[in-house]
């Protein structure tokens, strides 16, 4: 345990564990072991000392009355939240003995891990845990809920996870926030913004909602849900047919660009205005303002375009649009869509699939997406759930869905949390968790360059144990006597931070981050230089895709039909949870204050929706209730929600409900964003 432990009193270096891309350094003051403020690490290249109000309010997470201090097992129907206390060496037990016999007669397929980035420390989230289940050789998640259609199709273009410096952007004179709420969910993004502001840059937010980062913005141009890749074309069709496109870069630096101006053709601002609703001039005005900057553009890509049933081709399209103006040898020009490729660590090392029988059979895949289905429908059916770093009963797709099937009687779970979540609610055994301060931990962003080191700033919060500690004792317990699985927290960084395959990582270890806390990858703009695409290039046209049944070209693929429902729902990020995390805490839903509707003022009008009403929202999938926010801030037949509200801290606001669980076209990703829903005053 770090010596940072053991001193009742002082300022300590500590890092954010939220899935933000900021990744903040954080600066933590204790008295008498408690911590009792958090701020940022001025010395932070990025951050800058500079956090958001969910982390600055961290504290009243940490302490909350509410949070979970030793194990229970279930004594109450499923759901019911009616728990006994019992001892570790009691749950322990309990666990292992009802997955040996899980095991010898159904097989270890019959147990399936269910976990996500609740905790972004790379040892916690992907070391210890997929070691052990590698061991087991239990069913495998595809952890697809998030950014998995967007980085399919960046990669066909881009050939990974890699984007600008954001620390260069400072120099851009065009930036486009497109799909992406940055001053809620990146703030820093923005701070940089305002310095290239003060140098003549002009912001444009492309988005759905008139939210806070498009009220910051100098021009918001709203777009219907899912079109955001016809808009993408359009402004190419303009680039090419005024002559604003980079002949010389194209030429040199990628594939396709004769075949990609003979295809944006039919996309012609009027063309394109009918698809997204965006004006025809603003169309053209936009593809103008990107190509005759004098200096840099550059694209922020956000998640939403991402999580429509067209993810993929959309980010893969706007992807493109860097390249037709050579953006990418500009000091602060291109895109990011995300930065992991950057930082990619050793995944064999931390993982460790070779951990697996050598005689055993490959696992099936279950993707994360439909928990729900795979609860309720398989053949071969789940009789073992552990769930850690995740709340699926909120966060998952069609969450009545997800309900029902965590639900089974038949269904042992397990879930590894700081609250009794509602996932929680229908466990068989409940485990107390550490936080990030209480662990060793290792932090990649997956924005900026910078890798940092979580060392514990105070003991364990009653009995909790981190997830890597947990694995350990149930791999003890299940005779599982591998090296690999008795690895320290301190060893497994070393091994992660070894990646042969990525130089910018070379020279940064556990120790080099122990004395320093943070170290920057040494990362080399992408151009010039040889992409990992298959051609080397960026890849307008793909030849990759088309083997794959894709088109070749960015093309505008409308959304699947969802129903006869007259809105598209939009159930996107709010301002102080970051996706369930926060809901359950008092402080942070009163500073939310309630969940919202927004809904355009013609739609409302229509319907007899005053703003302030109450709200009924349903569609096949399920309903809720919220209360109407009625305006300019979403285009007619459109509705938003914000956040992913804590059962009993709103009436029925239970959002995913409503969401459907196909899969998007690429990537096996995410559809939430592309759901009809109905709309009426609630009774």
């Amino acid at each position: 345990m770090s010596s940072y432990t053991e001193q009742a009193n002082g300022v300590f270096p500590s890092v954010c564990s939220l899935d933000c891309p900021d990744q903040c350094g954080l600066l933590v003051h204790k008295q008498d072991h408690r911590i009792v403020k958090i701020e940022g690490d001025p010395s932070h290249p990025v951050t800058q000392g500079a956090i958001c109000n969910k982390v600055r309010n961290m504290t009243a997470r940490i302490y909350d009355e509410k949070r979970l201090q030793y194990p229970l097992r279930r004594t109450g129907p499923k759901g019911s939240g009616q728990f006994e206390r019992i001892s570790w060496e009691e749950a322990v037990e309990e666990i292992t003995s009802r997955w040996k016999k899980l095991i010898a007669e159904e097989g270890p397929e019959s147990i399936l891990p269910y976990s996500f980035y609740g905790n972004m420390g790379r040892i916690n989230t992907e070391g210890m845990g997929r070691r052990f289940f590698n061991r087991m050789n239990a069913s495998r998640l595809i952890y697809s809920i998030c950014e998995a259609a967007g980085t399919v199709g960046y990669g066909f273009t881009m050939g990974g996870s890699y984007g600008v410096d954001p620390e260069d952007t400072v120099h851009a004179k065009v930036i486009i926030m497109w799909g992406i709420n940055a001053v809620s969910t990146n703030m820093h993004q923005v701070t940089l913004a305002e310095k290239a502001r003060k140098n003549g840059a002009k912001v444009v937010v492309i988005d759905v909602h008139r939210n806070r980062t498009a009220k910051w913005g100098d021009w918001f141009i709203p777009i219907q849900p899912g079109t955001d890749a016809a808009l993408a074309l359009g402004m190419m069709h303009v680039l090419f047919d005024e002559h604003l496109v980079d002949e010389a870069f194209m030429k040199r630096y990628t594939v396709g660009h004769e075949e990609l101006r003979e295809h944006v053709k039919t996309y012609t601002p009027e063309f394109v205005s009918a698809i997204t609703g965006v004006p025809a001039e603003d169309i053209v005005g936009l593809a103008r303002m990107y190509g005759t900057v004098d200096g840099a553009a550059f694209i922020r890509i956000g998640n939403g375009p991402q999580h429509h049933d067209n993810g993929g081709m959309t980010t893969r399209t706007i992807s493109c649009l860097p390249a037709l103006t050579g953006q990418w040898l500009k000091k602060g020009g291109g895109a990011i869509k995300g930065n992991g490729g950057h930082l990619a660590l050793n995944r064999s090392a931390l993982e460790r699939s070779n951990l697996k029988p050598r005689d055993a059979v490959h696992p099936r895949s279950i993707n994360m997406n439909l928990i729900g289905s795979a609860l309720l429908e398989l053949e071969r059916p789940i009789s073992s759930l552990y769930v850690y770093n995740a709340n699926p009963a909120v966060v998952a797709p069609q969450a009545g869905k997800v309900r029902e099937g965590l639900a089974r009687e038949d269904l042992f779970t397990v879930v590894h949390e700081l609250f009794m979540t509602e996932t929680a609610k229908y466990a068989d055994i409940v485990l107390p968790a550490t936080s990030a301060f209480e662990n060793t931990d290792l932090y990649s962003s997956y924005w900026h360059h910078y890798v940092q080191i979580q060392e514990p700033v105070i003991a364990p919060y009653g009995e909790s144990k981190s997830n890597a500690d947990v694995f350990r004792l149930l791999a003890q317990a299940m005779g599982y006597g591998d090296d690999a699985l008795r690895d320290g927290d301190l060893a497994m960084i070393d091994q992660a931070l070894d990646n042969p395959n990525n130089p910018n990582l070379q020279g940064i270890t556990a120790a080099l981050l122990q004395e320093r806390q943070f170290a920057k990858a040494e990362v080399k703009p992408i151009l010039p230089g040889k992409l990992r695409t298959p051609s080397g290039r960026i890849e307008l046209y793909s030849a990759s895709m088309e083997r794959q049944g894709f088109p070749a070209l960015p093309t505008y693929v409308p959304l699947v039909d969802d129903g006869p429902y007259p809105f598209l729902f939009i159930p996107t990020a709010n301002h102080n949870f970051l996706n369930s995390t926060f809901s359950h805490n008092g402080k942070h839903a009163a500073m939310e204050k309630s969940p919202k509707l927004y809904m355009n003022a013609a739609d409302a009008g229509s319907l007899g929706i005053l703003d302030g009403d109450a709200v009924r929202v349903w569609n096949g999938r399920g309903e809720c209730e919220l209360t109407a926010v009625v305006g300019e801030d979403v285009l007619p037949g459109v509705v938003v929600s914000q956040g992913l509200w804590a059962d009993g801290a709103a009436r029925k606001a239970v959002v995913n409900a409503l969401t459907p669980d196909r899969v998007a076209d690429m990537g096996q990703g995410a559809t939430f964003f592309s759901g009809r829903v109905g709309v009426a005053r609630a009774v």
